[in-house]
């Protein structure tokens, strides 16, 4: 997924989510939240699992404007930026270009199809490696989109006068097919199952935050209230994605848990005392990235199994730009170039040492055994070498 001197994927999301603070009119209490927990959201958005071959051109250069953001699908690069999106496939050949205005663009995908949307804007985008399947403006302004693997998807905004958080399901032919206004509270995410049946939301209320259920959301033409109403007692939940499962992988400012269908939640890592970097998970572990507060980059890299065993924790003294992972493999960015470790943290030596890595603001996996490593201007693959 998803995130001169090419400005660090931080600062870029930092922008973005000051994009939709100040457009959007989070209420103060959450602005306030997040900047204590130092949650980057777009950034937690953009770490999902690829599965993609490895492609065979190593350099991609688009054209689509500033605010750059990247995704993979079906072996095929995209971009999303300020005038637009493109589509490469593995030889460097553009397959796919549409030219839009947007302000903060953001990309996520499924695999075989992504969503580019526009963070406070009204733009909306779905696409596949060669023709726009779903072009929507919405009426209110974007905080956030997300698209599952049956290619349905999800558009968050919050109404211009009332501030009220609308969430819009569609279908894969782009048609809205179920709508939630929240009464109250601010719509953060909103997460549609991998079977189209339930609708999970990320909702801040003046109380914290909480998750809301929406189960078998086409048995009833209308439903007033959520099934299910999860939340914590202490932290801040700041993202949730369903798994093949059914439950809810959801991580909060001090806590990595599941919740199931019967709105039981159980703790996989808790990491109180410390502050959240980042994440990314795959089919096979999850990787967190965790700072010691007021220490400069120090902190600690951590690989779980989905169960919540534990495989490694390991010390790190330097700044970890971005994050992404495919099957057993985790890539890093960090300040002095890209990284390659299995889920016992051993490091693997990159096949070329490109400078410009150092200067990239996002890396995404291509397969186990290559990265994307991405600028505002450029983006390099950088493969894993194999030591015999």
């Amino acid at each position: 997924m998803s995130q001169g001197d090419a400005p660090k994927r931080k600062t870029h999301i930092f922008i973005k989510l000051a994009i939709v603070i100040i457009c959007v009119a989070v209420p103060a209490f959450v602005v306030l939240s997040l900047s204590v927990g130092g949650f980057d959201f777009l950034r937690v958005l953009s770490f999902l699992p690829q599965r993609v071959p490895e492609i065979t051109v190593s350099e991609f250069s688009f054209d689509v404007g500033k605010d750059r953001d990247f995704a993979f699908m079906e072996g095929h690069v995209a971009a999303v930026g300020s005038l637009g999106l493109q589509v490469f496939d593995s030889a460097g050949r553009e397959t796919l270009r549409s030219q839009f205005r947007m302000n903060s663009p953001a990309i996520l995908n499924n695999g075989t199809r992504s969503i580019a949307f526009d963070i406070g804007g009204t733009s909306v985008r779905v696409f596949d490696y060669a023709q726009i399947l779903a072009s929507i403006e919405t009426d209110d302004l974007i905080v956030s989109a997300s698209i599952n693997p049956n290619g349905w998807f999800c558009v968050v905004t919050q109404e211009r006068i009332s501030g009220r958080s609308m969430i819009t399901v569609y279908n894969s032919s782009g048609l809205d097919v179920y709508v939630v206004g929240m009464a109250t509270g601010f719509a953060l995410l909103a997460e549609l199952s991998h079977d189209n049946s339930d609708l999970a939301i990320l909702n801040l209320t003046s109380a914290g935050s909480r998750i809301t259920l929406y189960q078998k959301i086409f048995d009833d033409e209308f439903k007033d209230e959520p099934d299910i109403v999860f939340d914590i007692k202490s932290g801040l939940i700041i993202y949730i994605s369903y798994l093949p499962s059914g439950d809810i992988l959801a991580i909060s400012t001090n806590l990595l848990f599941l919740v199931d269908a019967s709105g039981t939640g159980t703790v996989l890592y808790h990491f109180e005392g410390r502050q959240f970097g980042d994440f990314t998970y795959s089919d096979d572990f999850i990787s967190l990235h965790l700072y010691d507060f007021a220490l400069g980059h120090q902190g600690i890299l951590v690989t779980l199994l989905l169960d919540g065993t534990v495989v490694k924790e390991k010390f790190v003294d330097r700044d970890i730009i971005s994050m992404s992972s495919a099957d057993e493999t985790l890539m890093i960015l960090k300040s002095d170039g890209v990284m390659f470790y299995n889920k016992e943290l051993h490091e693997f030596p990159a096949s070329i040492e490109n400078p410009f890595a150092s200067a990239a603001g996002q890396v995404i996996a291509v397969s186990e055994d290559a990265v994307l490593a991405a600028s505002d201007n450029l983006a390099v693959v950088i493969r894993r070498e194999h030591v015999r």
